[in-house]
């Protein structure tokens, strides 16, 4: 028997079944704007992007470790010749075994500095035959300039070549500094696979090599010191720096060439981080103008060289290098 349906203007109650409510219209798709060629589509809204599933914007993206600016990095280099010669002072048996090529070379270098400067009035009149028509204070001037700059000049080419000459002339002591400095970090390389006959003409022709760079720049350096002002105050710093870079070369070439690095692959590695090797060289050169301290710091500047190229030039090889080497 069936429930009597309630009246129908009663609220609340129940009038039997309802017919289904009417379905919404759909919108028409949206227009899509012509594409013009050579351009990729537009994305469109709700559509995947290519590439696979995108990182989500409110996460934090992981960071890559920032490389040490130039400022930091130039100070960073100052560092490793400080630390060097900490390691020196705490090794003296070391430091002492490395002054003996030093002091050999020194005595040389001294003598011809010492003749040079004997002979310096001869060679400013030489160089200025210009002058001598000039009035007495101007020829005296010009003279006294030239003296500086030939001084000078022989001052910068014997710090550089000092470096070089003394690496050739002591290479089994700093050698073995070299050894002890990488023992005392975790272990030393093993010894290159090279005959020593054949690392001795590349010694010799590194230094050779050096040595023709350094003329050419103590020869640039000498006519910059005419300038006036500029010549006395921005040349000796840049020549500092110059210098610097080439000292740090052939400091760092002992570890370096340990690990099977040619002077051309050494010098790309060096050009990677120039800011870290011209601080660590300039502070050297600066140690090296120092009566004596090209000798007794001498070690302690191998160590510290031999620290910088363990830490920061003997990791993957720059762009430089392989290209370099490649060619």
């Amino acid at each position: 028997m069936s429930q009597p349906h309630g009246p129908p203007d009663r609220p609340g109650a129940w009038n039997g079944p309802q017919p289904p409510p009417p379905a919404r219209p759909t919108p028409p798709p949206r227009p899509v704007p012509p594409q013009q060629p050579g351009r990729p589509p537009a994305p469109q809204p709700g559509a995947a992007r290519p590439g696979g599933p995108q990182p989500d914007p409110r996460s934090p993206e992981p960071r890559q470790r920032p490389r040490p600016s130039a400022f930091k990095d130039l100070f960073n280099g100052v560092g490793y010749l400080l630390r060097g010669i900490g390691w020196a002072a705490r090794h003296p048996a070391q430091w002492l075994f490395g002054l003996i090529p030093a002091l050999i070379v020194l005595a040389v270098y001294v003598a011809a500095l010492v003749f040079l400067a004997y002979r310096l009035d001869d060679l400013a009149g030489w160089v200025t035959g210009f002058a001598d028509g000039w009035p007495d204070a101007a020829r005296t001037s010009a003279r006294v300039v030239a003296g500086l700059a030939l001084y000078g000049s022989a001052l910068f080419l014997a710090v550089i070549t000092f470096t070089a000459v003394t690496l050739l002339v002591g290479d089994p002591f700093y050698e073995a500094i070299a050894v002890r400095v990488e023992e005392s970090q975790g272990g030393a390389p093993p010894d290159p696979d090279v005959p020593l006959l054949v690392q001795i003409g590349r010694a010799v022709k590194d230094t050779l090599i050096l040595g023709a760079v350094a003329l050419v720049f103590a020869v640039v350096f000498f006519a910059c010191g005419f300038l006036p002002v500029v010549g006395q105050t921005v040349v000796p710093v840049v020549a500092a720096l110059v210098s610097g870079y080439f000292l740090a070369g052939e400091l760092t070439s002992i570890a370096l060439e340990r690990r099977g690095l040619r002077r051309r692959e050494r010098f790309a590695r060096l050009k990677a981080d120039r800011p870290l090797v011209v601080g660590f060289g300039a502070a050297t050169f600066v140690v090296f103008l120092i009566p004596l301290g090209a000798v007794l710091a001498m070690p302690g500047a191998v160590a510290g060289a031999t620290l910088l190229a363990r830490e920061r030039l003997a990791g993957e090889p720059p762009a430089e290098a392989a290209l370099t080497s490649a060619q």
